[in-house]
Formats: structure tokens, sequence, C-alpha cells
């Protein structure tokens, strides 16, 4: 039947069906499968009349009850060849397309939907060019087929006897998987060269794809021809391992090494490196030099607490318990670390700073990190970096140098075999540096929080997370330590021990522990409590505590030898008898001398074994003005003594001296205990007393100690470790200390009972240092220096007093 008697039989108004994901061209036969209720009506009232329905596809596929704005407007004409009603009240169908359509009015959507159509006749012409699309689109078609297209060969036979264009271009298009727009785009084109035109487009893009995908699939067969030749080589190197008995063994020990791989829960790109390795190390001769290599750097990798950590149990009341009972005093540095452990609590990420412990030595910094540790319920690692040279030893060695390893941090994790532990590296300011590198640097990354979740380690070339580390560090001194590093680090002061604190922590600890060692029972030794003041005055004088347990171990070695030799009943170790253990004093305790000196003045130095006292000592002879400086003084003291010779002469007249003092006398200024090396400007003011009581002939108060650096003008500038200068004043007996008035407001930090026995007087320069130092009523002139200064003076009392009670 042709298409102008078609459309003459064609009424102008049907019912119509919307189709879902569903595109019917002209001549065409297709199963439809209707549900919806206006639908099933359509189509009941199409089978009434003429059997003639009109499909048209909704542009979204989900609305259920599509509006007729949400149909395209131009469809096909179908003729329902057969119908079939299913069980669940739905509808089959089996329908051929006849002509397209256009939808001119909508007459009514209940209980169907019925339109006023246009039958769309298309006209049939050929020329050369329409000719010329149809053999290239035909062509095309076939391509597809042989790509691997899944087109039936009755369905490339029919195109191929198709001479209509228009027709031609359904039929390819109906075969093709295109989406439901660019069919509609075909069908909608009137045109039959259009048409051609549009189906040629998307079958050539169609083409392109499958010319991809036949390269992609040409690829893995290369790939899987060479994947079977490998098996096929690896299979008779099996043969070959078998008939020398090797296999068996080789076998098991890969699949072990594959199993702890697995077990080991690396990260995903360390999985995959380790499994790179593992796959060299199978194809290697087991006599090769480089499997011993492999193996030892599976071994790293496997060892590694990739993922195991330690369980927390983080209860501040229990933490703060565990600090008192391993640590007497300390209550600042305790004080930080429980606020440091309650914000781990808070955030659970130890991603805060790193803590740095900075103080003499013998004072409890590692046992600390110790008692941190188990408060966590951590793991503990100590690392001592002093001396160390080598950046390898943080960094670890490349795997091409013979006998390398990893750093000490990946070993030492290693080790512990877990991934959060407290790792404290002790003498990080004993770090040094030379041609091998500098380890402070290699630290850089190890120690700063945003860095370390990906250390990489020369050996294992692969990153690790230190994030879940909590790193201590600890030091004598802050100035080694490089600005970097120390920017990197939260810095608590540990101050050194006064002479109750000693006294307790020797009751508390060190005794019961040295009894303990030596194998004494309490009841037979006794060391009582003078007995350990006395030793501590007179024995050992230390910011901290190892000579104090060194002389208790001492006594306990004496005490165990008698028992061993039969002695019975209790040693009791006295004051008194005190002397027969350890023998005569090292130490006096007291007033520094026996009575007021002329040139002898006490000063307060800070070295990194914490506070000590030293005796300036200054006299003059017939000369010419030369100044001698004896006692191993470094340039910045040098330089302090003679800043106070050059004030004394400014201040010659006040003080009653003559003049051209410089003319007549040479001066000789000494510090004893010449073997130790000393340097810093806060002796300044203790030199320029000695040198004045010696010119004035004014003896030194014997119960005064002073610490601060000179200016020209006879200022009195501030200094540093005050808190250690004064501990050691404490010790030695002194009762009155001269100090900068710029540094009373470190007296806070002071314990309170060295406030209450040590009189702390501020100065400004050093005529009030003179009135303080110097025996009164000596010097000419000095009645009015000291009126001048009694004003400042009882500033400075004030002051003292006012911080002493603040503290």
């Amino acid at each position: 039947m042709s298409e102008a008697s078609r459309a003459q039989e064609m009424p102008d108004t049907l019912p119509l069906i919307p189709l879902r994901d569903l595109i019917l061209f002209p001549n065409l036969v297709v199963p439809l499968f209707v549900g919806r209720e206006r639908s099933i009506n359509a189509l009941e009232e199409a089978m009434r009349q003429g059997h003639l329905v009109a499909l048209v596809t909704q542009m979204k596929a989900e609305t259920q009850e599509p509006e007729h704005e949400e149909l395209y407007e131009i469809g096909c004409v179908a003729s329902i060849m057969q119908e079939l009603k299913l069980p669940d009240g739905t509808a089959k169908a089996l329908v051929e397309g006849q002509q397209r359509f256009r939808i001119l009015e909508w007459l009514h959507d209940d209980p169907y939907l019925r339109v006023r159509v246009e039958i769309i006749e298309e006209e049939v012409r050929l020329d050369v060019e329409i000719e010329a699309l149809m053999r290239a689109l035909i062509s095309d078609f076939e391509h597809a087929s042989e790509l691997g297209k899944p087109i039936p060969q009755e369905v490339l036979m029919a195109a191929s006897t198709i001479e209509e264009p228009g027709r031609l271009a359904d039929f390819v298009a109906f075969h093709l998987n295109l989406k439901v727009e660019e069919k509609q785009q075909i069908l909608e084109a009137l045109d039959p060269k259009d048409r051609l035109e549009k189906t040629a487009k998307f079958l050539r893009k169609e083409l392109e794809i499958l010319e991809l995908g036949s390269k992609i699939q040409d690829r893995v067969k290369d790939q899987m021809t060479k994947t079977q030749r490998e098996y096929f080589l690896r299979e008779q190197l099996k043969a070959i391992q078998q008939e020398l008995g090797q296999y068996d063994e080789i076998q098991a020990e890969m699949d072990e090494y594959k199993e702890k791989i697995k077990e080991a829960a690396m990260p995903e790109e360390v999985e995959e490196k380790a499994l790179k390795e593992l796959g060299r190390l199978e194809k290697m001769p087991a006599a090769s030099a480089e499997t011993s290599v492999i193996r030892t750097y599976l071994d790293w990798l496997i060892g590694l607490p990739w993922n195991k950590e330690s369980e927390e149990k983080l209860d501040l009341i229990e933490a703060q318990k565990i600090l008192d009972e391993d640590h007497y005093g300390l209550e600042k540095v305790k004080e930080r670390v429980l606020e440091y452990l309650a914000v781990h609590k808070l955030t659970d990420l130890m991603r805060g700073p790193i803590l740095c412990f900075v103080g003499p030595p013998g004072v409890g910094k590692t046992s600390i990190g110790k008692s941190i540790a188990r408060a966590l319920g951590r793991e503990f690692i100590r690392m001592s970096l002093g001396g160390v040279r080598d950046e390898a030893e943080i960094r670890g060695h490349r795997r091409t140098y013979v006998g390398a390893l990893p750093g000490r941090i990946v070993q030492s994790i290693s080790q512990v075999g877990t991934n959060n532990p407290v790792f404290m590296m002790d003498e990080v300011d004993k770090v040094g540096a030379d041609f091998r590198g500098d380890p402070t640097s290699a630290l850089l990354e190890v120690l700063d929080p945003e860095q370390n979740f990906s250390f990489q380690d020369h050996y294992l070339e692969a990153p690790f997370d230190l994030s879940n580390v909590m790193f201590i560090t600890t030091a004598n001194l802050l100035d080694p330590i490089p600005p970097a590093l120390r920017d990197r680090m939260e810095v608590i002061h540990f101050p050194g021990y006064t002479e109750d604190e000693k006294l307790n922590i020797a009751v508390q600890y060190l005794v019961p522990k040295q009894l303990i060692e030596h194998g004494l029972a309490p009841t037979k030794l006794e060391v009582t409590g003078e007995a350990i003041r006395e030793i501590v005055r007179r024995y050992t004088r230390e910011a901290g505590v190892r000579n104090l347990e060194r002389t208790i171990a001492m006594i306990c070695r004496q005490v165990a030898r008698k028992v061993v030799e039969g002695k019975k009943g209790k040693t009791r170790v006295t004051e008194r008898t005190l002397h027969k253990y350890l023998g005569p004093p090292k130490f006096s305790y007291g007033l520094a001398e026996e009575r007021d000196e002329v040139g002898a003045a006490t000063g307060l130095v800070w070295t990194e074994v914490g506070g000590d006292i030293i005796y300036i000592e200054a006299t003059k002879m017939p000369g010419k003005g030369k100044l001698n400086l004896t006692g191993q003084l470094g340039e910045v003291m040098k330089e302090s003594a003679q800043a106070a010779v050059s004030y004394i002469r400014t201040r010659a007249a006040k003080l009653g001296i003559d003049e051209d003092f410089n003319e007549k006398y040479d001066m000789h200024i000494h510090v004893p205990a010449a073997a130790i090396p000393k340097d810093g400007p806060s002796a300044g003011i203790t030199m320029a007393t000695s040198l004045a009581s010696v010119l004035t002939g004014c003896p030194v108060r014997r119960d005064i100690a002073m610490t601060g650096e000179i200016t020209l003008r006879g200022r009195v500038l501030p200094i540093g470790g005050l808190k250690e200068k004064l501990l050691a004043a404490h010790r030695a007996g002194i009762t009155t200390v001269l100090i900068p008035k710029e540094n009373v407001r470190d007296l806070e930090l002071l314990p309170e009972r060295v406030r209450d026995e040590l009189e702390t007087i501020p100065v400004e320069n050093m005529d009030e240092v003179l009135s303080k130092a110097l025996v009164r009523n000596c010097v000419k002139g000095q009645k009015r220096a000291k009126d001048s200064s009694r004003k400042g003076s009882s500033t400075g009392k004030a002051a003292s007093k006012k911080a002493s009670s603040k503290g």
C-alpha cells in the first residue's frame, strides 16, 4: 500500500498512548507493554475503531502522568496487530509503525488521551547524492557489525534491500543504540536526505566508539598473550625447581610473605610496592646477592605497625596520681603536662605542640616522660641524640648502600610494635653537624605536627604516619638548639630542687629504691633525715639528685658488705656517723667567708647543670694600670671586667679613690676553679664590687651574693636564669642576694620557702649595689651615696616583698 493511499485511510482523530524510552519508526514492528490506566483505555478504544493508535514519546521517562507540553509534538501512527491482556491488569500489544504525524489539537484527556493529528506525507525522491548517502550508510552499518556490534545477519540483508532513503534511515536508526533524544531527532527529520545525514552522523560516532573498543581489546589480548607466556615460563621454572627439590620450600616462603603483607594492613601504595618487590624476589635465582636485600626490606615493611596502636585509657585523675607517685615537687611541670593531656582527651588528636623539657641534669625530665606513657597506657621509647652527627641516624640509609637500615625512629617504632608510643628524644641540644649532614634539619619534619603524618625514611622509600606518636624532647640548654627546631617545640622549664625537696625525694624514692637494688631490707639499714640533709649540704651540690642517689648507693654498698660478712641487727646512719661512710665533707655550708674580706665578692652563675656560686677576687699592686684577668674567662666576661674598671674610674672621686689610681696600680681579677670555662655578663656587678672594695679598702659583706650586668654608666641590667641562681644561693647558705630590679617578676617562680628564707634586694645602679655590699661607713663620701640610694633600696625591699607575696 502506497503512502498516499494509507494517508487517505487515516482518520484525523486518534487515541494517543505516551511512550517511555521508546521511539517507533514507520514500517517497523515492535512489542508494546501498556500499564497506565489511560493508556489501556486508549488501546481498547483503538481496537474498537480500526486498530489505529497514535504513539508519541514523553520527554521525561520518569513522569507518571505527563502533561501535554511534556510530550513531543511528532510521533508515529501504529497499527495494532495483536493484543493480549495480562493477569496483573496490564496489556501487551504488537504494533507496526505506519506514518509520522503531528499533533494539531488535544481533544480530551479522560478516560484516555485523544488528539486531532496531521498525517505527514513523505516525499520519495532519488538522486545521485542521496544514492551515495544510502550506500555509505549501508557500508558503515555492515562495518559496525564487523567490529562486534550485535546486528543479526538478516537485519543487514534487509537493510541492503531497502530502496527508499527515508525508510532506510528509519531502519538503521531503529537498530542503533541511540538515546531517545537522538532517535526523536531522526523521527522529526521530515526530509529524507536530512534524515539520512543525521543517521549517518550518529552511526559514524558509534563506529568511532567501536573502533576504540577494538583497539583496547587488541591491546588487552596482547597483554594476555604476554601473561600466558610468563605463566608458561614460570611453570617450566617450577618444574625445574621441583626436580631440584627446591620448589616447595621457595613457594612456601613466597606464600608466607604474601600472607604477611596482607595481614600487615599497609596503605594501598605501600602494599603495592611490597608486592612488586615480592614479585622481583620470586623471579630471582636463590643464589643472587640481591635476594637477601629484598628479604630484609620486606621484613622491615611487614614488621612496622602500620595499623597497630595501643589502646588508650586516659583518666586525668589517674594521670595526676601517677605523676605524684613518681615525682615529688615539679608542680608547674605537672600542671602543664596535665593540661596537655586534657586537650588530647578532648580533641582525640596528638597534633599539638611538641613538648621540650629544659633543665639541669637529674631533675626528672626523662622519668616524667615515662610517667606520661604510663598514664596514657602507651609504649615508651627513649632515644638519645647526644653526639649524633649523621643525618642517616634519623632518616635511614638508601637501599643502594651495603648494610643499609632504616633510621632509629623507624627502628624504635618497629621494636615496640605500636604506631602511637610516647617517643622521648633525649639531649636534643647536643646534636652535632658535620660532612654527613645535619641531624637537626632531619628532625624538623619529624617534630612538625603538620608534616610528620607522611614521614619519609630513606630506606623504606614509603611514607610512614608519625602523627599518632607523642614526641617529647629534653635539653639542658635552649641556646644550642637551632631556631627552626626550637620554634616547633613548646618549652617547659624544669627548675633545680630545693633542699627540702631533695630531702623528701631521698626519703620517699631514693633510699627505698637503693635498698631494693642492693638487696637490703629496711630492717638492715636506716638513713636518718638529718644524715640526708647533711649529704645534700656538704657532699652534693647540684640542681638534680643524681649525685645524691650515688652517695646513698655508696652507703648501701658498704652496709651490704658488712651484712654479707655477718653483721647482725640494723645499721643506723646519722649525721655524726656519716663521715665513716663518705669521708670528710666536700663542700662547706653556711656563709661564703668566715669574715668580711677586702676584694672578695660572691657572685651567682647559671650553667647547664643548674645554678652555682662563684667567688671573685680582686687585688691591686704597684704598676701602670694593667688589668690582668685569670680563671679561664670567656670574651663576654672579660668585657664585663673592663666595663667595671671604666665605671670605677668615672666614680673615683665619689668613692674616695685617687683619680689617677690607674697610673699607679695594676689590677688583677681572678675567678677560682680555673679549670672550668666561665662566660656571660651576669658577673659584671660582682667584679665591680670586688674592685671597689680593693681600691677603697672596704670589706665586702660575707652574707651577700649578687648577680647582674653592668654598663659604663653603672646601670644594672637584667640577666637570665635567676631562679636557678637563687636556688644555688639558697643551697649554699646565702641569706641576701642583690638582683636587677627588672628581674623582680622572676621571683614568682621561686618556691615559697626559698622566698621566705632568702632576702632579695632589687637594685638599679652600682651606687645601690656598693651601699648594700660594702661594709657601711667605710668609704669617703659613701654616706651621700647611701642617702641617695636609701629611697631606691626601700623601694626594692617593697618590690621584693610584693613579689614574694604574689608567689
